[in-house]
């Protein structure tokens, strides 16, 4: 299955904020503005994917970035995981049903900004 995401790829740790519930007195890590609008927007494209996907799965991100700015591929591929499993396409993210993430790499593509996505059966 392949899925395209067409928006610039967004990590999640970057800008993350600090809030305080004074309910229960505690503070909390939350993830930025920037990254939950990116996660929203990401609902619109993943609509129409597969659902469910319990069983072990290699998936393969490639991420055309906006600017040639250093990236981490991991924090990309941790926020992309967590946009598949809030949508519901892959159940989980542990190591039982993403058993890999061969292939996934960093690429440049100033006029076409956008993440492209494949979920293999093993």
């Amino acid at each position: 299955m392949k899925i395209v995401i067409p928006i610039n790829p967004i990590t999640k740790k970057n800008s993350q904020q600090i809030v305080y519930n004074k309910a229960v007195n505690r503070s909390f890590i939350i993830p930025s503005k920037q990254f939950r609008e990116y996660e929203l927007n990401c609902g619109l494209y993943l609509m129409y994917a597969k659902k469910g996907i319990d069983h072990p799965v290699n998936i393969k991100c490639v991420y055309y970035m906006k600017t040639k700015r250093k990236v981490d591929l991991v924090n990309l591929q941790e926020a992309t995981l967590d946009v598949l499993v809030k949508y519901g396409v892959i159940k989980d993210d542990n190591s039982n049903i993403v058993v890999s993430m061969d292939g996934s790499r960093v690429d440049y593509d100033k006029d076409n900004p956008r993440t492209e996505i494949w979920i293999e059966d093993l």
